[in-house]
């Protein structure tokens, strides 16, 4: 995988995207209690909503990523990324690139149950209400290495520097996340490395526009449309060998 870029200047170019988002979506919490499921669910009534309960699963679902579109007060789109037993979670208000060109900015939010990977429904009133579609899902892989030994996930997110390797339905490629700021900042920017899957002209957040799951639109989302057999997941399903 190619290396795409040092942390020097990246903190002057999200100054005034990170501050017109902070006043659009509110600054997240991280959750960092001994419950990494405390936050979401203090956030939430789940008596109410149909998003899955705050319960950490014992299952093993190996390196799963999934990307929300969501509908909310703002429209944008939520990288999730399986990890100790819950989904490490972002809001990227634009949706992940495949520029290499263009920093996303991605902000931390609390960790979603691994239940969530398979939400797709309208949240009610409250918290985070909207639509939310199934984007895109697969695998990640751990690309980021030092003196030729991959660094462990766990140190890349403390750090503030992971590389990935996505294997999605519509995504795939080597990206970066990069913290911005000391260790309790939540404000990340997201950046396509420069690889086969690179491209600066195609655009898959505006071209792509079904659930990976159900095939069916934001609109038909919100409507509680039933999905078609004949049209389910057609936008983005991998090809068979």
């Amino acid at each position: 995988m190619t290396k795409l870029f040092t942390n020097a200047n990246l903190f002057a170019y999200s100054v005034c995207i990170v501050i017109t988002t902070t006043l659009l979506f509110g600054v997240p919490t991280m959750a960092r209690t001994t419950d990494s499921l405390k936050t979401y669910k203090k956030k939430r009534d789940l008596t109410k909503s149909p998003e899955p309960k705050a319960i950490k699963s014992s299952k093993k679902t190996g390196n799963i990523f999934v990307i929300h579109k969501h509908k909310a007060s703002h429209l944008h789109y939520d990288l999730r990324l399986a990890f100790d037993s819950v989904l490490k979670s972002w809001a990227v208000p634009k949706g992940p690139s495949l520029n290499p060109s263009e920093k996303r900015l991605a902000m931390q939010v609390e960790d979603h149950p691994m239940d969530y990977k398979d939400f797709e429904g309208v949240i009610p009133e409250g918290y985070g209400a909207g639509t939310v579609m199934v984007w895109d899902r697969g695998t990640y892989q751990n690309i980021k290495e030092q003196d030729g030994k991959l660094i462990p996930f766990k140190e890349c997110l403390e750090d503030g520097t992971v590389e990935i390797f996505f294997d999605g339905e519509k995504i795939k490629g080597g990206y970066a996340l990069v913290r911005m700021g000391d260790a309790d900042s939540n404000k990340w920017l997201l950046i396509k490395m420069h690889d086969e899957y690179a491209s600066a002209r195609k655009n898959p957040t505006s071209t792509q526009n079904k659930s990976v799951k159900t095939g069916r639109t934001m609109a038909q989302i919100a409507n509680k449309e039933k999905p078609s057999p004949t049209t389910r997941a057609k936008s983005g399903q991998k090809k068979k060998a």
